[in-house]
Formats: C-alpha cells, sequence, structure tokens
C-alpha cells in the first residue's frame, strides 16, 4: 500500500489510543494534526475530511498544562547545578559516578545561565558552537542553527570556568569510555557517544525533580530565565526578549539594537550572581 493509504479511521483509532496512554492532550492533538497534513501532502486527492474531523474535535477538548506549578526561578537553578558537581567531586564513590555527577550538574547550571534552545543545547561542539576564548567560555551559534535566523553569541559566566575545565579534562574522556572521537560537549553515560536531543531533555527533567521538586524541562528553563529578568532586571528594557534571542516583528528594530544576546548574558548573569551572594 502507498504511504497514505496507510491512513485510515482504525488506524488512527489505535494510534490515538496508544497516544492516550503516554502525552497529554495538546500532544495527540498536535500528533494528529501533523498526520492529517503529512497525508494531504503524500496523496493531494484523498478526502482525510473525516480525520480534519479528528483534529477539530481533540482541539476543543486539549488542555494546556500550566506552567505556574512548574515555575523555578533561574537562581535555584544554579545552586542545584553547582550543588551536584560539589557533591559529585566531594562525594561520588568511583570516578565515573563523579564523571556523571559532574555532567548533570554543568548542564544544569550552564542551561540556567545561558536558556538557550535545546536542540542547541544539545549540539554543542567543542572548538565551534563551545569554545574558550581568553580564559573564558563562549557559546556562539551561528544564524543557520537558530530559530530566529539571528547568530547568538553568550560569554559563559567565570563563575563556571573551573567547573567546565574539570569536566572537560577528567570528566568526559570517562564518560567517552572509547577511542571514537566526537567534539560534542555532552556524552552519555549509557553509550559513550553523544547525547541526543531527546535523552537530554528527559536527563535535565529528572535531574532537576530530583535536586529542586520541580520536574523542570529544558523549555521551562526559558521561561526560569525570562521570569527571573523580568522580576529581578526591571532597570534593562527588554532584557527577556534579549536573552532569549527572540525576535518579535514588531520590537526587533527599536530594542535589539540596544541589547544584544551578548549584553543581555552578561547583565543576566549578574543578577544571577547576586542571588548565590545572598
Amino acid at each position: 500500500m502507498p504511504p497514505a493509504a496507510q491512513v485510515t479511521s482504525a488506524n488512527v483509532e489505535a494510534y490515538m489510543a496508544e497516544l492516550t496512554t503516554r502525552v497529554r492532550s495538546v500532544t495527540v492533538w498536535n500528533n494528529i494534526s501533523k498526520l492529517r497534513r503529512a497525508a494531504k501532502l503524500l496523496s493531494p486527492s484523498t478526502d482525510f475530511s473525516w480525520l480534519a474531523e479528528i483534529e477539530k474535535d481533540l482541539a476543543l477538548v486539549r488542555q494546556t498544562r500550566s506552567k505556574f506549578d512548574r515555575l523555578v526561578l533561574t537562581g535555584r537553578l544554579v545552586e542545584a547545578g553547582l550543588t551536584l558537581m560539589a557533591e559529585a567531586q566531594s562525594f561520588a564513590r568511583s570516578d565515573f559516578a563523579r564523571a556523571k555527577g559532574m555532567r548533570n550538574g554543568l548542564m544544569i547550571a550552564l542551561l540556567a545561565f545561558c536558556p538557550i534552545r535545546l536542540k542547541n543545547f544539545a549540539a554543542l561542539e567543542l572548538g565551534s558552537t563551545f569554545k574558550e576564548v581568553h580564559g573564558r567560555w563562549w557559546i556562539t551559534l551561528p544564524s543557520v542553527t537558530t530559530k530566529s535566523r539571528r547568530p547568538d553569541e553568550r560569554r559563559v559566566p567565570e563563575l563556571l570556568n573551573n567547573d567546565i575545565g574539570f569536566y572537560l579534562q577528567k570528566c568526559r574522556p570517562i564518560l567517552l569510555r572509547s577511542a571514537s572521537i566526537t567534539n560534542a560537549v555532552w556524552i552519555s553515560s549509557t553509550t559513550g557517544k553523544p547525547m541526543t536531543k531527546k535523552n537530554l531533555g528527559t536527563l535535565i527533567s529528572k535531574v532537576t525533580l530530583a535536586t529542586v521538586g520541580v520536574d523542570v524541562s529544558p523549555h521551562l528553563f526559558r521561561t526560569a530565565g525570562a521570569t527571573t529578568a523580568a522580576v529581578y532586571g526591571g532597570d534593562t528594557p527588554h532584557l527577556a526578549s534579549a536573552l532569549l534571542n527572540h525576535t518579535d516583528p514588531c520590537v526587533t528594530e527599536e530594542h535589539y539594537n540596544r541589547a544584544s544576546s551578548i549584553t543581555a548574558s552578561k547583565v543576566y548573569a549578574e543578577i544571577i550572581n547576586g542571588f548565590l551572594r545572598d
């Protein structure tokens, strides 16, 4: 059978039944919507109006999960990451356990300070998108890799310099466990290979749940960053939008020349450092 012919009411019903056991209503609706569009592209002459009706019904009953009960300000996330790394260095029972703990803690602290999108965070590579310049680490994302199609350059706070050095020199080689060559920053403790976007996101959610008591997904790190900037960075207009490298067409030309992602990351780091000193 051609691909689009597999999209039958019976198959869609079974697919929805499987989806509802593991994902929320918004994801069910989103997947069915994508399925309908893909089927229509594969077979433009086929009538998929019945699938469009299912999509409409799902849209009526979808319930967006509230972020309020999962909102954690960035200060707590940074402290969680720093604590994990300190515990790994002082109390780990083996070199491998220390390597995992350092990796997990550095993930949390670095993403909290630099809340880039998950696909970019998972794809960080030494010497290109994650590199040392004159004793300071930088995240440098070219425009072709960002959703906004604008380059995103962020200087990592000096606070993390020693931890980054320890992870890269001592821990990352242990996680690799083989002669395979990769420039990926994040290495899986299971496979010894670069972590996938999906596995990295799942790990961050698990680590934050275990450390701060809240499942904070990578996307919620961006929410935390924007909220923290809005609450504590009121003297810096549009800090939140610059921090997230947004390009709202109504404000881009007026505001982004005054608050680049470089400036935003510097001001934002100063705010977080203030939390840690208190």
